[in-house]
């Protein structure tokens, strides 16, 4: 799929638009023996970097869950952002992984983690200019070509604007989705730590979206910190979802119908009890909407 061909938005796979959490090793054996746990996710999600190893109890463990579950790979290293280009082996090793496990939907981030010559452990936003569309545009082409599906593109957390910006966030992703048939991972937390740092309207950031471009959802806690500005929002995924990501969580499917969500909880990570819990929450309002 090229950025010239006639793009339909959308994703590959088939997720259940129902409640699923990330997987973690801590909850292994919990995930695979539910039936006698506090709850069963609907789907679980993974960092397929952390599954890059050719072998070993890893690869164990996945292939165990990928019987009983549908699989989704949400990738954080291929840094599609990055101005030097897509750094190669991250992507045969998440196209080899793929051919692999088969995962029902293939995400990463609207942002770059570095350059040739430097790697940075965080997601940093890219600056909404034609350079950059264009840039990304080729970027998930690559991406999507090579693994044979179209991907979901997350919605980053933003801490300042670029000075350079020359369209907004959402113009940013409509355009990108028509250009390559990508879809959206729609990440609720990311738009509560974006506009609450920005300045900007959440509501308003949800009413531009497009119910078919949106192939995911995730929700997510986020810490706070308070300074003489004002408070700083921190996407540290590092607790329970917060009161406003629920609102809107509850606003855009009670509008748009249900969606695949996914439960994040990668810092200070809960016992299966606790995280079964807040998936059980998004699980009690997609049974609300689907009445």
């Amino acid at each position: 799929m090229t950025a010239n061909q006639t793009a339909q938005p959308g994703y590959s796979g088939a997720l259940p638009p129902k409640a699923g959490i990330g997987l973690k090793p801590q909850h292994y054996d919990a995930v695979l023996d539910a039936e006698t746990q506090p709850g069963r996710p609907a789907w679980v999600e993974v960092h397929p970097q952390n599954y890059f190893c050719d072998g070993g109890p890893p690869h164990r463990w996945l292939a165990a869950v990928a019987e009983q579950y549908p699989i989704s790979f949400h990738s954080v290293g291929l840094s599609l952002g990055t101005a030097d280009g897509l750094i190669d082996d991250q992507l045969d090793r998440l196209a080899a992984l793929c051919e692999r496990y088969q995962p029902a939907i293939v995400s990463d981030h609207l942002s770059f983690s570095g350059n040739a010559h430097d790697r940075y452990a965080d997601l940093l936003p890219v600056p909404y200019t034609k350079e950059a569309l264009d840039h990304f545009v080729t970027q998930v082409d690559r991406v999507q070509q090579r693994l044979g599906r179209s991907i979901l593109i997350e919605n980053p957390s933003c801490y300042l604007a670029y000075a350079d910006n020359e369209m907004s966030e959402t113009d940013f992703l409509a355009q990108l989705i028509g250009r390559t048939g990508c879809g959206l991972l729609l990440d609720i937390n990311n738009i509560v730590v974006t506009t609450g740092n920005l300045g900007e309207n959440p509501r308003a950031w949800l009413s531009q979206i497009e119910a078919e471009w949106v192939g995911e959802i995730h929700l997510a806690g986020h810490a706070t910190e308070i300074h003489e500005s004002g408070p700083l929002y921190i996407d540290d995924h590092g607790s329970a979802v917060g009161d406003v990501a629920w609102m809107h969580y509850f606003d855009f499917i009670a509008t748009h119908g249900a969606k695949p969500t996914l439960i994040e909880w990668d810092t200070n990570t809960p016992d299966y009890a606790t995280y079964m819990a807040e998936a059980d929450k998004a699980q009690a309002i997609l049974d609300a909407v689907a009445r």
